[in-house]
């Protein structure tokens, strides 16, 4: 009878139950129990210790790495299901469970994080990024595209030749006017810049092939009411693509840069954009700069 008691009184504080229940579905590492619970790893070797010792999980050592599994008995499991009704972190930690699952499964893409890492360390003739993007730019159709937080839109540039129309927005009243002014004097037809908000984009509903936001969504105030409008500006089946920065501690960010989020986990990405009504959504880490602090950039994309 003491040793149930222990295990429920054990079980009972909220972050060990998140443990023990992400441990009922998959068996995971230190860090992904990190990652999904967004909290230190001292704070949970500790949790896992005492689990552990009571008995109520295990663990394998694969080289330097441990992994945790459960090994509560069902009955307890049954009464901390029902019990989770209570912590209301539980529904979002299982999604960031798929989130990590997904990252540990995805060999592709840690595949060719390495072969970017190499992109360019070496001299090959005629090979370069720009020459890479400028091939993908002629392989997209002729789309009406709107670039949100366009800054002096150097990539709205890059995207007039071969868009049917860009449409790009930024709230600097300088920075659309040296843009604007850019456009006309390289003879870019098939762009128009506005004066505007993320949150309160100044385009019709339903126009917009593509929306695309890079290194902005950090500048708004709401980045949840920036995505919706997003949504709002695109036509049925329309794109929308987020090229930001993932989630970081670099705090001079803010005065630097005039950031008001130091980045965004790819939780949140896909949390803004499936509540705008977005179908079909992804996130990915794409890059990391080998200079500190090592800014990683992180995109997000969905279908409406």
């Amino acid at each position: 009878m003491s040793s149930t008691l222990k295990s429920l009184r054990l079980a009972a504080e909220p972050n060990r139950l998140r443990l023990l229940l992400l441990l009922e579905q998959e068996e995971l590492s230190v860090a992904e129990m990190q990652e999904i619970l967004a909290q230190g790893q001292s704070r949970i070797s500790t949790h896992l210790a005492q689990l552990k010792q009571a008995g109520l999980v295990g663990d394998r050592r694969t080289g330097k790495n441990a992994f945790y599994r459960l090994k509560a008995p069902a009955e307890l499991m049954d009464l901390l299901r029902r019990a989770a009704r209570e912590v209301p972190e539980v529904a979002g930690d299982r999604q960031a469970l798929r989130l990590a699952l997904r990252k540990r499964h995805d060999h592709m893409r840690r595949y060719f994080d390495e072969m970017a890492g190499k992109f360019g360390r070496q001299y090959v003739p005629g090979r370069s990024w720009k020459g890479v993007a400028e091939a993908l730019l002629k392989l997209m159709p002729p789309l009406v595209i709107a670039d949100l937080g366009a800054g002096e839109g150097t990539i709205s540039q890059l995207m007039a030749q071969r868009a049917k129309r860009v449409i790009a927005i930024d709230n600097s009243e300088k920075m659309v006017e040296f843009g604007a002014e850019l456009a006309r004097k390289h003879g870019i037809g098939n762009m128009e810049y506005r004066l505007g908000d993320l949150e309160d984009v100044p385009i019709r509903t339903g126009t917009v092939d593509l929306a695309f936001l890079s290194q902005a969504l950090h500048h708004a105030s709401h980045p949840e009411r920036a995505v919706k409008e997003a949504w709002r500006i695109l036509k049925p089946h329309g794109r929308v693509a987020i090229l930001d920065l993932n989630r970081h501690h670099f705090a001079e960010a803010r005065e630097m840069y005039a950031d008001l989020w130091l980045g965004f986990t790819e939780l949140e990405i896909e949390r803004y954009l499936k509540a705008a009504g977005f179908r079909g959504v992804e996130t990915a880490v794409v890059y990391k700069e080998p200079e500190a602090p090592h800014f990683e950039t992180l995109l997000g994309t969905g279908e409406k």
